[in-house]
């Protein structure tokens, strides 16, 4: 049986996703903070599920020490706030896969199970990508590039940050 830990603030996702994995054969052990994780003290750890927001704070910066911690064969970054930007930097710091929420259970296992790796590449993911999409990843881009700072990302954009702050209050186009 695979030892799974998943930290995510969301209870009810934390919650109902505990069950489903569960159901799959998982031992599930599920914390709502990256230092609740950490306090954990039992068997080796196969798998580490991450919320890329835990409350307002990225966990981006969790990734290497959750992976020097548990060693996991896999650790994998969930979000309802994907971009490109975040994607790069999440699997630059380690991670082995980025999904995007809401996501399906089946899509999970196949990623968990190391199917996804061999899977042949969808229809979905040749598509175009739209104007605001692409607006989206600059924007993610510049933001990361910028720490986070709205007012000195609004000043790279050349907009203003009432502006900046009305599109990203928006969520992700995809």
């Amino acid at each position: 049986m695979s030892t799974l830990v998943m930290i995510d603030d969301d209870e009810v996702f934390r919650e109902l996703m505990s069950r489903r994995l569960e159901r799959e054969g998982f031992r599930v052990l599920a914390f709502a903070s990256v230092e609740a994780a950490d306090a954990f003290e039992g068997e080796p750890v196969n798998v580490v599920l991450l919320d890329l927001m835990l409350g307002a704070e990225s966990s981006l910066g969790a990734i290497e020490h959750l992976n020097r911690r548990f060693q996991p064969a896999q650790l994998v970054v969930l979000t309802g706030y994907a971009s490109i930007a975040t994607t790069v930097e999440a699997m630059k710091r380690g991670a082995t896969n980025y999904l995007a929420k809401p996501v399906a259970l089946s899509q999970l296992l196949s990623v968990l199970k190391d199917e996804a790796r061999t899977a042949s590449p969808s229809s979905e993911s040749a598509r175009r990508v739209t104007p605001a999409e692409l607006e989206w990843e600059h924007i993610q881009r510049v933001l990361l590039e910028h720490d986070g700072n709205i007012s000195l990302t609004a000043r790279a954009l050349g907009m203003h940050r009432r502006t900046l702050q009305r599109k990203l209050k928006k969520h992700s186009p995809f």
